[in-house]
């Protein structure tokens, strides 16, 4: 019988740190998210070093049938425009309701940052883009899942089509109410990865982030973040301040 391995903790912290080396190396990312000396925080990290370096960065989710779609609970903030809402936000709220009112007729996604063609895209422009339709489960930090049919633009077309600059690593997305998050680029640029603006055959409806959110499906659910008004790609990270994932007790980097 072969002699049974253990790994030390100092094992873990050199195989991190390779990893993370490994990834400088090929271009991955500049830097890593930061961890304000918090343990969890640091096996975060460890996590994503590994995962990029050990994971096939392209392999694709599970998909389903039609047969597969579930009824789907929405959660969070359901309508940005509702100020009984913790999480609405006074500047935008009003710019939502307003937007609503007129069916999203005047929605325009703003797209700044390391781009070479700044600009803005109305649901027409996005809808007239490659589209990809997608039936994938969501799985829950909470603890269930729900597959749902989603129908957008990859994400990677958006941002070849505004030009995005060599060194640009991630994609933040800011949104109509207080929550925003980002991913790295191998995430931004993955298949899988939509601006959604469909949901089973329909309009992405507003408790789901109508009229537009993203889908990450290679991570748990809270990373594909609803009523997405803005992207701002960035050359370094960004941790998003006091309503980013760090500083709320979140992984960054939740992935499945």
């Amino acid at each position: 019988m072969p002699p049974r391995l253990r790994l030390t903790r100092r094992d873990a912290l050199i195989g991190g740190l390779t990893a993370a080396g490994g990834m400088l190396l090929t271009g991955c990312a500049t830097d890593l998210p930061p961890t304000y000396g918090h343990l969890l925080r640091m096996g975060d990290n460890l996590t994503y070093v590994a995962h990029r370096a050990l994971l096939p960065g392209q392999a694709l989710a599970r998909e389903y049938s039609r047969g597969d779609i579930s009824s789907f609970p929405a959660i969070g903030t359901t309508n940005p425009a509702d100020t009984a809402l913790p999480t609405h936000h006074p500047e935008f709220a009003p710019v939502y309701a307003e937007l609503r009112r007129g069916d999203f007729a005047d929605f325009r996604l703003d797209i700044a940052g390391s781009v070479a063609r700044p600009g803005t895209y109305s649901l027409s422009d996005l809808k007239r883009m490659p589209a990809r339709t997608q039936i994938t489960r969501h799985v829950c930090e909470e603890g269930w899942s729900a597959v749902a049919e989603w129908t957008g633009v990859p994400l990677g077309h958006v941002l070849q089509a505004a030009g995005i600059l060599p060194t640009a690593r991630y994609v933040t997305f800011q949104t109509f109410d207080r929550f925003g998050d980002n991913i790295d680029l191998l995430d931004a640029f993955h298949p899988q990865t939509l601006l959604a603006y469909g949901m089973n055959g329909r309009d992405l409806p507003v408790p789901h982030g109508g009229p537009l959110r993203v889908r990450v499906e290679t991570q748990i659910g809270y990373k594909s973040v609803k009523y997405v008004r803005r992207l701002l790609v960035h050359d370094a990270f960004d941790d998003l301040g006091a309503n980013g994932p760090i500083r709320n007790g979140w992984s960054w980097y939740a992935g499945i």
